[in-house]
């Protein structure tokens, strides 16, 4: 059966409605968050003979005819094996749930050597991708972030799968460069690394051998800086969540759930998008649609739950801007570079931080300052964590864990988020690293052969020193006891040049980004200026009026 001979069925066919049965999950207080997908639950997989068949995969866009369809599994019954698709989200907020679960149910029988490309690759062994990887569906990855997936991590070393690293900013303006036309673009993201070195392994041998390395980038100068010249990244197929769709396709996304998903409805081939609530045409005012109904074509009922990664929540009373007193000499430390790097945030900054140490520092600052958090996966204006009745599954931070909003606050798919970041808006930047430099390189997302994480948004986050500090808040030696502080990195970098600042639990340095060198500013209580240049493999001078970090 042609393509175009399925599509007339789908058309004829009377289509039951389906208009209530993804049921409104209600606010955030009544509604009951599962952190896994429960596939035991779902139903069966209609025999082929049953489904829509369509084949070959749809190459261009068809008009015409319903866009709705019964169910997930009839809608991605012609998704072929080697497709390329493009799954939204960002880690299990705003994934396309009921979709996977329906990809899944496939098989690798049916559905196999996918390269699928996402932010992220899911939770093991709960939702997202990894639903797929764990499965053996795909092939290859292309994202900016492993995290914690074990199983994966080690069906990349032993070969299983291929991993290509790309930085999340890039990442999204490649996916945005695809649905715009545009074939190319440079970016500062990424120089003097292994991004534009093309030194990141992407697959290995069952031995552990490297067989396949990254693609080394195309370099130019623009006003004397170098740029990487970053190629498109189209799909054939793109899959999404959306809170509300109407019946020609147009698409609401609640706050952090935008992230990836309009980008990739618009750079696919074929847009199928599972809705939560779908409603009649003329329901929705034309100012709220985020996704004009052109970029979608297939949309489903969403009947798989939100899922929460990371829940995190505070008690009614509790003040995160002001700090518990931890009696643990590791708190302690904790405490003191954060309070120190509090003092790099001005009244009416807006700040990007860091996982880990960074996100400490805001409550740290003096009553009645304010600071705008930005936070790489879509939101301006962050705040605490949430009171249990507050928990909203599509307000998460950039470590995935549940968060709230402030009044005046702001929410946004990744490619404006990271045009924030690259164009230099962001004030201050404060990450951790694992080596930091004389010069001001960074590392801080891999260790060869021990830690493969993915660098996430912290290349692009780095790409722009000039217009925006980058404060490095980290301890001043690694747990081994090596120093983080180095002549030169030994590490994957970063970034090169990029460091402003350094704050660890011992002292302060200033960088000389231009010239290279450190000069000591600061000094701990009780430290002296021989036990820093004991935990310390970096030269350093000494400023004159050296002072006390308070």
């Amino acid at each position: 059966m042609t393509y175009s001979e399925a599509l007339a069925v789908h058309v004829a066919q009377p289509q039951p409605r389906i208009d209530n049965l993804a049921q409104p999950l209600g606010t955030p207080a009544e509604a009951s968050f599962p952190t896994a997908l429960n596939l035991a639950a779902a139903p069966p997989l209609l025999p082929l003979s049953l489904t829509r068949l369509v084949s070959p995969l749809m190459t261009e866009r068809s008009r015409g005819g319903s866009k709705v369809w019964a169910s997930a599994d009839e809608a991605v019954a012609d998704i072929e094996s080697g497709s390329v698709l493009l799954s939204s989200g960002f880690g299990l907020c705003g994934i396309a749930s009921t979709l996977i679960a329906a990809l899944r149910r496939r098989g690798p029988e049916s559905l196999h050597s996918l390269t699928a490309v996402s932010n992220n690759a899911g939770a093991e062994g709960r939702g997202g991708l990894a639903l797929l990887t764990e499965n053996g569906q795909v092939d290859r990855l292309i994202m900016s972030y492993l995290g914690n997936n074990k199983k994966l991590e080690r069906a990349y070393l032993t070969g299983k799968i291929a991993v290509e690293l790309c930085p999340q900013g890039t990442l999204a303006e490649r996916i945005r460069a695809a649905g715009s036309g545009i074939p190319a673009f440079f970016t500062p993201t990424g120089g003097e690394t292994y991004i534009e070195q093309g030194a990141i392994p992407v697959r290995y041998d069952e031995n552990g051998n490297v067989v396949e390395y990254g693609k080394p980038r195309e370099t130019r100068i623009f006003n004397g800086r170098k740029y990487l010249l970053e190629t498109e990244l189209p799909g054939d197929v793109a899959i999404l969540r959306a809170w509300k769709v109407d019946k020609v396709g147009n698409c609401v996304f609640r706050y952090a759930a935008k992230s990836f998903a309009p980008l990739m409805a618009k750079a696919a081939k074929l847009a199928i998008v599972e809705a939560e609530n779908i409603v009649e045409v003329g329901e929705m005012d034309p100012d709220e649609v985020d996704l004009p109904g052109i970029f979608v074509d297939r949309i489903v009922p969403a009947v798989e739950p939100t899922l929460i990664e990371i829940l995190k929540t505070r008690s009614t009373g509790e003040d995160h801007s002001q700090v518990k007193v931890e009696k643990s000499e590791a708190q302690e430390r904790r405490n003191r570079i954060a309070r120190r790097a509090a003092k790099e945030l001005k009244d009416g900054y807006y700040v990007n931080l860091g996982v880990g140490i960074p996100t400490l520092a805001p409550s740290f600052l003096p009553p009645g300052q304010k600071v705008w958090i930005q936070s790489e996966n879509g939101i301006l204006g962050m705040g605490d964590y949430p009171l249990p009745e507050e928990v909203d599954p599509d307000i998460i931070n950039a470590g995935k864990e549940t968060t709230t909003l402030i009044p005046g606050a702001s929410t946004f798919d990744s490619a404006e988020s990271f045009s924030m970041i690259r164009g230099g808006h962001v004030n201050v930047s404060i990450l951790g690293a694992l080596q930091v430099s004389a010069a001001g390189d960074l590392a801080n997302y891999m260790i060869p052969g021990k830690v493969f994480k993915g660098m996430g948004g912290a290349m692009d986050l780095v790409s722009n020193p000039d217009s925006t500090k980058i404060v490095v808040a980290t301890e001043h030696v690694a747990k081994d006891g090596s120093s983080k502080i180095v002549q030169s990195c030994t590490l994957p970098l970063t970034g090169a040049k990029v460091v402003s600042t350094i704050i660890t639990d011992l002292c302060v340095f200033e960088v000389d980004r231009k010239n290279g060198g450190l000069t000591l500013t600061e000094i701990a209580p009780g430290v002296t200026v021989e036990k820093v240049r004991s935990k310390t493999d970096a030269e350093f001078s000494v400023a004159e009026d050296l002072k006390l970090m308070e």
